[in-house]
């Protein structure tokens, strides 16, 4: 049977525990240093008890050290891995192969894969069969997979590499560039992104310019893409052989991670229920929750599933990086401080609101006050017009209900209770511990009282769902010792967890004669190397039954600081490189 893994992202402590009670198999989180968020460390000290909170629903915890390292950082990275895995972290993602040989290579010290796992970044570009499986004969056991694959390309390297777990990003924000392969930032502004500090220049906005300074595109975010949404197609990703599912996030708000989870999680088991002799979810515990999780009331871009069935249109978002939200209703009429909304969403004081005014800017406004579809702004935009489309960019109410104890995860077990020749036995899954006492002959029938005692777990992880106990049970329990056994039996049953029995994680070791792969970045090589194309986003892509450009090329991108940059399509890989060109005087 195979395990389902939804993977969320913790910025913090805090975000890891909910998205552990919203439903996430595993989550992974930056450490002090080295992660690719440099925004997103953690003390050890933090992960350790994130680790041991997962442990009790068999979650697991991975560590992201997966930046590129400069040569005195090495040994630092190697401590911070000791460290790691001495918290009880279940893998570490690296990007940097030369911390796995220099791991190796290190007698002083012992080998960092003969105590945890590692698993291969996306940012070491895995995009082809030939990588994932020189990765696996390396020793690698998972590899995150290149967002940009489509459920054909996923398939064939599963059928390639079957051994190897495969990781695919479902949810949250997208890279122009694939990822690993993007130097814009660091050209630009002396921010690398392989170091965790990325600039986010594919958000800024650009004029396109062609080869005669004709300016094609003025100011507009070419370069921004949507956000991925794949909670349509989990079935064809099982499928195609992945087994991880992974949401982006790790700058996210607990809000975010709490509703976004929830979804995918119950899109899971929805999954599960129709397949149960082939598929199962990779930890244990069924959630609860306050709310009814909805993608479209938390932060997105507008939605695309990117290349999952090949090349698409409207990936990107040329008029906004920011989150837009869900269309919610047309303006009808503005009378002084009000306006009233033709539409059916209900609004609640302190919705955050947006649209694009004339020239196509985003422009946004905070409800002050709502009564039904009339609205009371916090201040009127001046340039807000009947039949204007309205966006709820951020959702009150949604908020106000995440803000709260939001889920409740709750592991179902079954007791079995038994006299014994010295007193009586509690059987909780398989563990079984027994106390000695007096038995006593009840004057009635004590069986569900009993039942109600031992079934009060209060705020321990387990629910019980089935009690066994004889109907003709004849003897009488005081309460206090009913307590007691039970406090018994699940301390027995955390202890086994504590002590890992749930834990499935293979560890890995390097395959013998194994070399390993190394990035090797050209200053003149491209500054992206992006699957998404300009020509074709515009509707200019000959090859794709587009419009014939009028321009001459090549075109540049120039942002308003002067930066240009050169775009070559090469069309026999239908990829779009950008080019460094001309730095600000």
């Amino acid at each position: 049977m195979q395990a389902l893994e939804l993977l969320a992202p913790a910025k913090n402590l805090e975000t890891g525990i909910a998205a552990i009670d919203h439903g996430a198999d595993a989550v992974y989180i930056g450490p002090p240093a080295f992660g690719a968020r440099a925004a997103a460390g953690n003390s050890i000290a933090d992960i350790a008890v994130l680790c041991n909170y997962a442990r009790r629903f068999g979650a697991k915890v991975y560590a992201t050290v997966n930046t590129l390292l400069h040569d005195d950082e090495l040994p630092k990275a190697h401590k911070l891995i000791l460290q790691l895995a001495e918290a009880r972290v279940d893998a570490v993602l690296i990007q940097d192969m030369r911390l796995y040989t220099y791991a190796e290579a290190n007698s002083r010290q012992p080998s960092l894969n003969q105590l945890i796992p590692f698993h291969a970044s996306t940012q070491a570009d895995n995009r082809t069969a030939e990588k994932v499986k020189q990765l696996y004969d390396q020793g690698f056991r998972r590899a995150v997979l290149a967002r940009e694959l489509s459920v054909k390309e996923i398939k064939a390297i599963h059928e390639a590499v079957p051994d190897m777990e495969l990781e695919v990003f479902i949810h949250g924000a997208l890279c122009v560039s694939y990822s690993g392969l993007c130097y814009a930032s660091e050209h630009c502004y002396g921010r690398s992104a392989n170091r965790g500090e990325c600039a986010q220049v594919c958000r800024m906005k650009f004029d396109l310019v062609d080869a005669n300074g004709t300016e094609i595109v003025h100011q507009r975010h070419l370069l921004s893409l949507r956000d991925l949404n794949q909670s349509a197609h989990l079935a064809e990703l099982i499928e195609a052989g992945a087994m991880s599912f992974k949401i982006e996030g790790r700058l996210k708000d607990v809000a975010y991670v709490k509703n976004v989870t929830a979804a995918y999680s119950q899109l899971l088991n929805a999954y599960i229920a129709r397949h149960p002799d082939d598929y199962c979810r990779a930890s244990r515990g069924q959630c609860r929750y306050t709310f009814q999780p909805d993608l479209n009331r938390t932060f997105n871009r507008g939605y695309t599933t990117y290349f999952l069935h090949g090349r698409q249109p409207s990936m990107a978002s040329f008029f906004t990086p920011k989150a837009i939200g869900q269309p919610v209703g047309t303006v009808k009429q503005i009378q002084g401080a009000w306006l009233t909304v033709a539409g059916t969403a209900s609004f609640a004081n302190g919705d955050g609101l947006c649209y694009f005014n004339d020239d196509k800017e985003l422009q946004g406004f905070r409800v002050n006050r709502a009564e039904a579809s009339r609205l009371y702004p916090l201040k009127m935009p001046k340039d807000l017009r009947p039949g204007t489309t309205l966006y709820r960019s951020n959702d009150q109410q949604m908020e106000n209900l995440l803000s709260k104890p939001s889920a409740e995860r709750k592991i179902p077990i079954a007791m079995k209770l038994q006299a014994t020749p010295q007193g009586f036995s509690l059987t909780i899954d398989g563990q079984t511990v027994e106390m000695p006492m007096e038995h006593i002959m009840a004057q009635k029938s004590q069986r569900e009282r009993i039942i109600s005692e031992l079934t009060k777990l209060g705020n321990t992880p387990y629910v019980c769902t089935a009690c066994d106990i004889p109907q003709d049970f004849p003897y009488f329990i005081p309460a206090s010792q009913i307590a007691a056994l039970r406090r018994m039996a699940v301390e027995s049953l955390e202890w086994r967890v504590e002590n890992g029995e749930f834990a499935t994680a293979p560890k890995t070791t390097a395959a013998e004669n194994s070399k390993p792969y190394t990035i090797n970045y050209k200053p003149d090589s491209p500054l992206m190397q992006c699957r998404y194309c300009l020509r074709y986003e515009m509707g200019y892509c000959i090859r794709h039954g587009g419009k014939k450009p009028q321009w001459t090329e090549p075109l540049s991108l120039r942002l308003a600081d002067g930066h240009v940059f050169r775009l070559e399509f090469d069309c026999s890989k239908c990829q779009m490189n950008v080019l460094g060109g001309l730095r600000p005087k």
